[in-house]
């Protein structure tokens, strides 16, 4: 009896526990039907404004120091080195002695236009001398022919043709002078070449002849390499290749900041004073020159500079959170929150300033668009937009 008491009790506790367990599950079938009736939960995403604002950053671009004026200098005639007065740091000014050549063959050449000029000389005395002579012959034989019978007439027709011919062989002579002076000085001039001077104030940063080296124009014997190269210190072009996207707008005429690594934590300056106004092809650059002033000669040429370059657009542009960009293999986009549903809107970007970048596509500026972009949030999904702050 007590055996079959706990059996009815056991059965009793099975049924109610069965019980409880249909109420339960009487209840899920109506909140399952409540969820699937109803509507999901929209997801809160955090956005931003697009702003419009005008671009002005600082850019870090490389830069290289070249000297203002350099020249390589070759003597004008073939020659050899007699002497030379500079050589590597020498400081020049302009139209100072640098080198002196000699050429045996020009004085050679100058020794025998003298000759030919003392011999036209010559030869022109002795034809003014003759037409002198027969000149006077003429005038007399004239004056006598005025008296009929004196003088037969074909002596005065002798004489004048005699006094015409010499004075065509004194012009004739005096054209041979003129020729042989021209002839000469023409010696001389390429004998004064022989006189190296330089051509501007500046500094000897190479030279590569010493004494009795044979020496010659560019192109010509004995010059595979210039005698001496001069450059302009106190004067600098400061080489900057601006890249494209930063070309528009470049402000000519201002200061620019730059550093140079032999003067660590120095800042030195320059003037944006000349832009090509053409793009490489091959670097996708454009080099500006920044004129620098250098009096002290603290400055190298061929140095590399740091360039704190100033980028300005002409007109305001779009600005959104860097954040905001996605990029994918396929495209670069921002995710735009519009009527409560997400958008992708393909974009180019442009330059970044502090957390913001610049974009440029279908966008207004107002547009709401996710601080976070993702290609998680596909087109179409409903958003709750929830305004944030850009940073």
């Amino acid at each position: 009896m007590k055996s079959l008491r706990l059996i009815h009790i056991t059965l009793l506790m099975m049924v109610g526990w069965v019980c409880v367990s249909c109420n339960s599950g009487g209840g899920a079938p109506g909140s399952t039907a409540s969820a699937g009736n109803g509507t999901a939960p929209i997801p809160a995403v955090d956005a931003v404004r697009v702003v419009s604002q005008k671009l002005k950053i600082t850019v870090h671009l490389p830069g290289e120091l070249q000297p203002y004026e350099v020249v390589a200098i070759y003597p004008k005639v073939t020659g050899f080195v007699k002497w030379i007065g500079v050589d590597r740091g020498s400081h020049v000014k302009a139209g100072e002695l640098i080198a002196r050549l000699e050429a045996p063959e020009l004085a050679a050449q100058r020794a025998q236009a003298q000759a030919q000029l003392q011999g036209s000389e010559s030869q022109l005395l002795a034809a003014q001398a003759k037409l002198a002579a027969d000149e006077s012959t003429y005038q007399k034989l004239k004056a006598a022919a005025a008296t009929p019978g004196v003088v037969a007439g074909n002596d005065l027709i002798v004489a004048e043709k005699a006094a015409q011919a010499d004075a065509a062989q004194v012009k004739a002579s005096q054209d041979n002078v003129n020729a042989a002076k021209q002839a000469l000085q023409s010696v001389t001039e390429i004998e004064r070449y022989l006189q190296v001077a330089a051509p501007f104030d500046g500094v000897v940063t190479e030279r590569n002849v010493h004494p009795g080296a044979l020496v010659g124009p560019a192109g010509g014997p004995g010059a595979s390499v210039p005698m001496v190269r001069v450059e302009t210190l106190s004067r600098l072009r400061l080489v900057v290749p601006v890249p494209e996207n930063y070309a528009a707008g470049i402000p000519e005429g201002a200061k620019v900041s730059f550093t140079v690594p032999a003067f660590p934590g120095q800042t030195f300056a320059g003037t944006v004073a000349r832009i090509s106004h053409s793009v490489d092809v091959k670097t996708r650059t454009m080099p500006v020159e920044l004129e620098v002033s250098n009096p002290s000669g603290r400055l190298d040429p061929g140095t590399f500079s740091e360039v704190l370059w100033p980028v300005e657009r002409p007109n305001p542009t779009l600005f959104v959170p860097s954040t905001a960009v996605t990029t994918t293999l396929e495209r670069v986009f921002i995710v735009r929150l519009r009527d409560g549903k997400a958008e992708w809107v393909d974009v180019k970007t442009g330059a970044t300033s502090g957390g913001l970048i610049e974009v440029f596509g279908d966008l207004r500026e107002g547009d709401m668009v996710a601080l976070r972009g993702t290609d998680e949030l596909r087109p179409d999904t409903q958003v709750t937009p929830r305004l944030a702050s850009a940073k």
